[in-house]
């Protein structure tokens, strides 16, 4: 088969319909909280409680318009400049306030909407967890704020990025079982998940099951019981002094990896960056895919 048409049939983007209209205002939509909020013009003021939110809009082409960003947005380098509002569970409201942003964008977690809302401004969450909703809400973030041409060729070209990836995991013949483990708890990923998502399409087989959720707290003898091949996001050492883990595949083989920050950075944010995420990840679980 073509390799360009290969990579056009996986990402499912042979048309996408042409440039985009100017989105008309008032807009009124439903956001991920489950209210229905009216954007009543462009957005001019914006700022953005969420690290991949602010990613995705400057990936959009409106980063101009971040007045604030949450204590944790770091990328890119412009939104470093940017006055910080606190994180999500402890946010700065009186320096949201003072920004007088025309739109607060939120997580459907924080609860900020109220005391926000009441203030007289506009408050929309905007929230992707599964791996479509990265690209869906990429749009809707897109009309939202005025870029709607500039989202849909942010996902045109997010999907083939990702697809010139899943061309060399696709076919190889052996697929580790893996633990994917995003906070020691342990917490880990379902499959569902963005996260999950990505790390199948690296070439590697979760060993959580749908059933337990997106990111579920995970009983360590489940983990002990499945007997990953791959273990990733704690070191061989953490991993070791576990009761029961040394009998683990992972641990007897050597395949036990600590994420490098940056990699883990991008895994953890559904936004923008997602391609550049399961590159790094597939390297991990098939280095021999890119010497």
């Amino acid at each position: 088969m073509n390799r360009t048409f290969l990579i056009a049939a996986l990402t499912g983007f042979l048309t996408l319909g042409g440039a985009s209209a100017a989105t008309t205002y008032p807009l009124t939509l439903k956001d991920d909280l489950g209210r229905t909020v009216t954007v009543k013009a462009e957005p001019r003021r914006i700022v953005s409680m969420l690290p991949s939110t602010s990613e995705t809009l400057c990936a959009i082409a409106a980063c101009e318009k971040l007045v604030g960003v949450d204590a944790y947005s770091d990328y890119p380098q412009a939104v470093t400049k940017l006055p910080k509002m606190g994180g999500l569970y402890d946010p700065n409201i009186e320096a949201i306030i003072a920004q007088k942003p025309d739109l607060v964008l939120v997580s459907q977690y924080g609860k900020l909407e109220g005391p926000l809302t009441q203030a007289g401004i506009t408050v929309v969450a905007v929230n992707p967890e599964t791996y479509d909703e990265v690209f869906s809400k990429t749009l809707t973030l897109g009309r939202i704020v005025n870029r709607e041409a500039q989202a849909r060729a942010l996902v045109t070209r997010m999907k083939s990025d990702i697809a010139r990836v899943e061309i060399l995991t696709k076919n190889v013949v052996r697929k580790p079982t893996a633990y994917l483990e995003i906070d020691p708890t342990p917490y880990s990923v379902g499959p569902n998940s963005f996260m999950g998502v990505l790390l199948t399409k690296a070439g590697a087989r979760n060993i959580i099951p749908a059933s337990m959720g997106d990111f579920p707290k995970v009983d360590p003898e489940f983990i002990v019981k499945a007997n990953p091949q791959l273990i990733l996001g704690v070191d061989a050492k953490t991993a070791g002094a576990r009761p029961g883990w040394n009998s683990i595949s992972a641990l007897k083989t050597g395949r036990v990896v600590s994420i490098p920050d940056e990699l883990n950075t991008m895994l953890g944010r559904p936004g923008p960056r997602l391609p550049q995420a399961l590159r790094g990840l597939a390297k991990i679980v098939h280095p021999e895919l890119f010497k």
